[in-house]
């Protein structure tokens, strides 16, 4: 088992998709100058199968286990990527995202930003199922296994901007 350092962000349903677009921008020019390259700031929705199906790339989507998920249950299309009907747990699909993707000089790609997931999954016939409980909110959650402090200093630009929900850094040495 290795260490990791992980990190959650959050930012309120209310927040421009374009006010995160440029706070990820401002994070961006600083990325460049710690020598991550390639960067990119993406904005993107997740409105057709190919979209979502790209999402993939950027997260695994987010964990929902809720006990009417169990059984005979089917979700609409383009809602989830898996639904475990024995266990009443689903990966929901982003709606929307906004990330700033950073490359290391190993070409190792890290996301940074937020995703935003609908208030409910719907069955097959347009009748919510269960509620993810995010409230519209930005939501983001991820980890790198690397001490390199160039990662800590990116996540306090999230933490110095409101962002940062929490984060574990299991590389420091227990205070």
């Amino acid at each position: 088992m290795g260490l990791s350092y992980h990190f959650s962000f959050s930012a309120p349903a209310r927040t421009k998709a374009g006010d995160l677009e440029a706070f990820l921008k401002s994070v961006e020019t600083e990325a460049k100058a710690l020598r991550f390259n390639p960067t990119l700031v993406l904005n993107a929705v997740f409105d057709m199968p190919e979209r979502r199906e790209f999402s993939r790339r950027l997260v695994t989507g987010f964990h929902l286990e809720d006990e009417r998920l169990k059984g005979v249950v089917l979700p609409a299309p383009g809602m989830v990527w898996s639904h475990d009907q024995q266990h009443g747990a689903a990966r929901v699909i982003p709606k929307k995202a906004v990330v700033l993707i950073l490359t290391d000089e190993h070409q190792c790609e890290t996301i940074f930003g937020f995703f935003k997931y609908p208030e409910e999954v719907l069955d097959i016939h347009g009748k919510p199922i269960a509620k993810t409980g995010l409230t519209n909110r930005w939501v983001s959650r991820g980890f790198v296994d690397s001490p390199d402090p160039r990662f800590r200093k990116i996540v306090r630009r999230f933490a110095d901007a409101g962002y940062l929900e929490s984060e574990k850094d299991e590389f420091a040495p227990a205070k």
